[in-house]
């Protein structure tokens, strides 16, 4: 199947990789080129955070493939090497150093990068972000010489950060802009569940924290300042605040960007011959009605099989439920779905907060939007189907743990 056509991977990340493997798998015998600016393969990042951060996984079992597999497939992979310019008009891409390559198809899987903190001191030694392996590797190496660290941001990464300084051993206070972590995602019903349990494992918990300053000594950092003067004392600070995706490659040739790189539901971009796929896309949900970017780790994994199939030519839409999952300390936790806030008008709880032992479900107008299991297992799927039915749901039956999950919907 189109044995002469080439096409380019822009971003060896695990959509690239993912994309490269559902390309072969499709029948593709073409030319296939992976391109990334790291010095390592493709790896998953959810261990950057969890097991690997921790210690508890080895190096090894990072990576999406073994290195040897991208020979064995003739995927060429070129390492540490930036793609500086696509040509849309002759179809070819520019790496460092003024290269070019034609291709037939290109996809964009550039994904995302930190925030970065906009204060004095934010250039300090000891000023820390976690997105790529090497970044684990510092916080790791940090966590073996410091006594005491801070984290700027109360999402996901800084908690599950927090959580491993404090397996470590570290001290560990968390500097949050609102009123709680998670207030935003999970909303004041769910978001004190999370509160509640690094408070337990002895994180300090700033609340309404506005850093000003990363305060040093002999160009290292020593410690923040607050707006209202504070200063906390700490080793390293860790900043955490959010990601914006790498949209400049595909903004300098012209294609359309909205929060990402705008595609359709086949996750091609506004030019037919290149698509998108990963943290970077922002592609349209059939169920939901609108385009959505969703930087977790499962829509990396699975968003790269629709758009190697429609860059073959194949009709394939996107339409898997957003989903995400978090390990902190014991408790485990998978989130299935989409509500915002405002989105939503209720949330009904099925178990028992206190515990940690639940299901959360977000609804509007009696219908299941998201829901969230927490140390309770093998029901996303159920929870997932709540959601793809757009049934109005018997909130008390919702709540009672006693009704099976699949009981509640009429198909």
């Amino acid at each position: 199947m189109m044995a002469q056509s080439t096409f380019v991977i822009a971003g060896a990340s695990l959509a690239g990789a993912k994309a490269a493997e559902a390309l072969r798998e499709n029948g593709f015998d073409g030319r296939i080129l992976l391109i990334g600016d790291e010095p390592d393969p493709p790896y998953e990042r959810p261990p950057l955070s969890k097991g690997y951060l921790m210690g508890k996984q080895d190096r090894e079992t990072i990576f999406v493939h073994p290195s040897q597999w991208y020979a064995d497939q003739g995927i060429d992979l070129w390492l540490d090497t930036n793609v500086t310019a696509i040509d849309r008009d002759r179809k070819t891409v520019t790496v460092a150093g003024g290269r070019t390559i034609g291709y037939d198809k290109l996809l964009l899987a550039t994904g995302a990068s930190p925030h970065l903190l906009a204060v004095p001191g934010a250039d300090l030694d000891g000023v820390l972000y976690l997105r790529r392996v090497g970044d684990c590797e510092r916080i790791q190496r940090t966590f073996r010489s410091a006594s005491r660290i801070v984290l700027v941001g109360g999402g996901w990464i800084g908690l599950e950060v927090a959580a491993a300084a404090r397996e470590a051993g570290v001290e560990a206070t968390v500097l949050v802009a609102g009123k709680s972590p998670l207030l935003r995602v999970l909303g004041p019903q769910i978001a004190p569940v999370f509160a509640d349990l690094h408070r337990e494992h002895g994180v300090d918990l700033r609340l309404g924290a506005r850093v000003t300053e990363i305060v040093g000594e002999n160009g290292k950092a020593a410690g923040v300042r607050l707006a209202d003067g504070t200063r906390i004392d700490a080793d390293a600070v860790v900043v955490g605040i959010g990601a914006t995706p790498n949209t400049q490659l595909a903004a300098e040739s012209g294609l359309q960007i909205n929060n990402g790189v705008v595609v359709d539901a086949s996750l091609r971009t506004s030019d037919p011959d290149i698509y998108a796929a990963g943290d970077v896309a922002n592609a349209p949900h059939p169920m939901l009605g609108k385009h959505i970017r969703v930087e977790h780790w499962a829509n990396a994994l699975h968003q790269p099989g629709t758009a190697a199939r429609s860059m073959l030519g194949e009709r394939a839409f996107y339409d898997r439920l957003p989903y995400f999952f978090t390990d902190q300390y014991d408790l485990g936790m998978e989130y299935a779905g989409y509500a915002e806030p405002g989105s939503y008008e209720d949330v009904v709880v099925r178990g028992d907060l206190a515990s940690r032992e639940f299901i959360a479900f977000w609804l509007a107008d009696g219908r299941v939007l998201a829901g969230m299991n927490v140390n309770l297992w093998d029901v996303n799927d159920a929870i997932q189907h709540l959601v793809r039915s757009g049934e109005q749901i018997d909130r008390d039956r919702l709540a009672d743990p006693d009704v099976p999950l699949q009981q509640l919907t009429a198909r």
